[in-house]
């Protein structure tokens, strides 16, 4: 017994000098202006214990001794040494930007990756790079010298730019904003109008090519674009901003932050007003941008952070492409829009957009241990408008002279008005509505991660959405008349239409989505590497208030569910501390879209057994780091299977038929290249090339198409096979200066090139062999912009100035072919002329 009593007490000895020799450390990490850097790396030095900042660049380590140095790191600035001991083990540590390396940072807790350790092809921008560089370009347009992006401002409305990645639109780039996806859950697309004031709130931008680091269920064809938006400032201050620019830009906003109060509470707030008459003719646009954040420090372990944002904005559009000879007949040129026109002296347009899609999320981080976290987001967003449009007789085309201002003018509403008004008691001939869109959309995004062993991590989470699409058509002006006819309602087949009534249709499209996900990750010397799973169930519903009458049960469909999952792996190899090799692979199945099992757009004709879509992709990359130069090379090949292609037919008879066409496959391979030199400290010059080859890889022939009773009424081909994949330049290059005139004075130039553009068309309207399509004249651009900071008083000011398409450059940006496949029958969009911009920011 004496022996046992000696032989407790001393392991109670070593037990109670184990503990007393562990010191818990916590701590934030921030960059020279008290912004929380996500994602920087703290380890304990001469050990392997080590952790990254979350969300809002706090840290907590539990190290074996009283006390010691941390390293701590992050790219695009200087590694710091800070030491910690018992009495001193809450430390914040500001990092300074590096001369030497790339201009990056890593961002957000489950979604960033990680250079020379995670093998993805990755871009990131920062916060103080949205602000030089934006100006009065559309929030895409800041990644396109970025390698395999192509971003244009499509019609040139407000918030309607567009970006391709890797030659893939909006419906194959997952978008993620603080984690969270926010493509549409019916169709995948991003409308960026939804999001005009991302510039204002993001801190970081950063594009993952390829299969990416996310680890939410997503499944990205092209890419990850993952936004992450400010959070709350470590020190009370806020700023004041001032930006005029081209045909009436103006824009003014405020930003102001508690700082961490005595409760352990802070609160972000930003608000900012734009409004502009638009580049483009009939454009006009106002929006009105808002932030708040408002963070608690619970405890040690556990702490809560509220944010909501959005954009409340409305503007003219551009909606219809022309010939090129259109815009050269105008006397607008490329400015030329035949989508407004005046009404009563008042500019009004026949083609607009509105919306307002605030997004709130409730953030909670929960530190199990020094080796388990919890990150859970509870979010929700309601988004409420739409897209006008024109009603009943086509009086608003851009060749009807009969209601034009001249040839090519403006449209003649008067006239129109007054027709309406003529016709009396029988109701208006045109009138304008718009085509709602709004949705309801509930989610939780849960991750878990683990540190196994010092060398192994799991990460594990569940992704749960619910979303409802609200779709319908209501009439926004009778232009004179008394009432619009329409009797697409079986409920109510007489309907004379009042403003705000709803017309044309009525339906609801409901998608439910779980999804889980594993991932294994394991990082020991130069080595690290990743294997991944993921898994997802996405069920359709639809509703129709027009097609069948309230007492019928098809006015509800049967909800159809469909499985996708994906794998995919990866490892990092650093040869040394100057070079790294990396190569990734992974396979997935993505659920066919919405429309794809509801193709004939009623809840009977249901095609219950679509197709998922099926992709391949492998990625081979170099990276080379040193103190003045910084590269990498990517070789990427992915093959893309049974994409949704849902073909519309006329039949003899006037009817509509639809089919679901399997075998329409593509091939995007390529190669990509992007550079940093930074010769002194004054100077850095970027560079990328992105040379891609897309192609559409197979005929499908002899494809069937059945009426509504199941009997076949047509056969056609798509023969497309070695044609170009269409819409985004395949072929670009950049070259960019930042050189600092002085320590307060920062100069850049920005040179684009765009070539291999090829006319977008839809493959199932290629019955023949043809030729491939149009291809756009190639293009340059020059864009250019300065800051200057000095002292306004005793506030820290900064002016800047920017120039997008310094030599005025004409060029066409977006193509649809035509006929023909040659200049003469393409529809176009040109891009915009040179446009500026002068802003001025005080902070307090």
């Amino acid at each position: 017994m004496k022996n046992f009593k000696n032989l407790l007490f001393v392991a109670l000895f070593f037990i109670t000098a184990t503990v007393l020799g562990q010191t818990k450390i916590t701590g934030t990490i921030v960059d020279e202006t008290n912004q929380p850097l996500p994602g920087a790396s703290v380890l304990v030095k001469g050990t392997t214990n080590g952790t990254s900042t979350d969300f809002n660049g706090k840290f907590t380590l539990q190290s074996k001794s009283n006390s010691g140095v941390l390293v701590v790191s992050f790219i695009g600035y200087k590694s710091k040494e800070a030491a910690y001991s018992s009495s001193n083990n809450k430390l914040t540590v500001m990092l300074m930007e590096d001369a030497g390396s790339l201009d990056e940072i890593v961002v957000v807790s489950n979604s960033f990756a990680i250079d020379r350790k995670t093998p993805v092809a990755v871009s990131t921008i920062k916060a103080s790079e949205i602000e030089l560089k934006l100006g009065t370009q559309e929030f895409p347009e800041i990644l396109k010298s970025t390698p395999g992006v192509y971003a244009t401002k499509a019609g040139g409305g407000y918030g309607d730019g567009r970006i391709n990645l890797r030659g893939f639109n909006s419906e194959n780039v997952a978008v993620m904003i603080n984690g969270v996806p926010v493509n549409d859950m019916e169709n995948g697309r991003v409308y960026w109008s939804n999001w005009a004031g991302l510039g204002d709130v993001t801190s970081a931008m950063q594009v993952q090519r390829g299969l990416g680091a996310s680890k939410v269920a997503v499944p990205a064809i092209g890419g990850t674009i993952n936004i992450i938006s400010k959070t709350t400032d470590i020190e009370e201050g806020g700023n004041f901003g001032y930006t005029l620019g081209n045909d009436g830009y103006t824009k003014y906003g405020l930003t102001y932050s508690t700082g961490l109060m005595d409760n352990d509470v802070a609160v972000t707030v930003s608000a900012a007003q734009t409004s502009g008459r638009g580049y483009v003719d009939g454009t006009p646009f106002t929006g009105f941008n808002y932030f708040l954040n408002v963070s608690k420090e619970l405890n040690d372990e556990h702490k809560l952070s509220f944010t909501a944002f959005g954009a409340l904005q409305r503007h003219g559009q551009r909606q219809n492409r022309h010939l090129i000879k259109t815009f050269r007949d105008s006397e607008r040129g490329r400015k030329y829009n035949s989508d407004w026109g005046y009404k009563n002296g008042q500019l009004t347009n026949s083609e607009d957009n509105f919306y307002h899609k605030p997004q709130i999320s409730l953030n909670h981080y929960w530190t199990l241990s020094d080796k388990t976290f919890i990150s859970t987001a509870a979010y929700v967003s309601f988004g409420t408008g739409g897209g006008g449009g024109t009603a009943g007789a086509n009086k608003f085309g851009y060749d009807n002279s009969e209601y034009r201002d001249g040839p090519l003018g403006t449209i003649n509403f008067d006239k129109i008005v007054d027709e309406n008004i003529a016709n009396g008691v029988n109701g208006s001939i045109s009138a304008l509505r718009a085509s709602r869109n709004d949705h309801n959309w509930y989610g939780v995004l849960s991750t878990l991660k683990t540190d196994l062993t010092d060398e192994f991590t799991l990460l594990a989470g569940l992704d749960y959405r619910n979303y409802t699409g609200i779709h319908y058509t209501e009439v926004t002006d009778l232009l004179g008349g008394q009432f619009l006819a329409d009797d697409s309602n079986v409920n109510n087949p007489n309907n004379q239409a009042q403003v705000g009534d709803v017309i044309f249709y009525d339906n609801d499209g409901k998608v439910g989505w779980l999804g889980g996900f594993a991932q294994l990750e394991y990082s020991k010397d130069a080595i690290s590497a990743f294997v991944s799973a993921n898994v997802s169930n996405t069920n359709y519903q639809r509703v129709d208030r027009f097609l069948y009458l309230d007492s019928d049960p098809n006015q509800t469909s049967d909800k159809y569910d469909f499985l996708g999952y994906g794998i995919k792996g990866g490892v990092n190899y650093n040869l040394d501390e100057n070079h790294g090799v990396f190569v990734n692979l992974g396979y997935f199945e993505k659920a066919p879209f919405f429309n794809s099992v509801f193709a004939n757009r009623n809840n009977v004709d249901v095609n219950a057994d679509a197709e998922n879509q099926k992709i391949t992709s492998y990625e081979l990359g170099y990276t080379f780091r040193s103190a003045k130069f910084s590269a990498n090379l990517n070789l990427y090949h992915t093959a893309w299977k049974d994409r949704t292609e849902v073909a519309r037919f006329q039949l003899q008879d006037n009817t509509i038929a639809f089919a679901n066409i399997l075998g329409v496959n593509a091939l995007h391979k390529g190669i990509e290249l992007d550079f940093s030199y930074r010769p002194s400290d004054k100077l850095t010059i970027t560079g990328m090339a992105s040379l891609g080859d897309w192609k559409w890889d197979s005929n499908v022939e002899n494809v069937e198409i059945f009426d509504e009773t199941n009997t076949k009424v047509d056969e056609v081909d798509i023969l497309i096979k070695g044609l170009h994949v269409g819409d985004a330049a395949q072929t670009t290059f950049a070259l960019g200066t930042n050189y600092k005139l002085t320590p307060e004075t920062t100069f850049t130039v920005d040179y684009n090139y765009y070539g291999d553009l090829y006319a977008d068309f839809d493959p199932s309207s290629r019955g023949e062999v043809g030729p491939d399509a149009w291809k756009v004249p190639n293009y340059s651009l020059f864009d250019t912009s300065i800051r200057h900071k000095f002292k306004f008083g005793n506030f820290d000011t900064a002016i800047t100035a920017r120039v997008n398409n310094v030599f005025d450059t004409v060029y066409i940006s977006d193509a649809q072919d035509g006929s023909g496949s040659n200049a003469q029958t393409a529809s176009v969009y040109y891009g915009a002329g040179r446009t500026f911009s002068v802003g001025a920011k005080i902070n307090f």
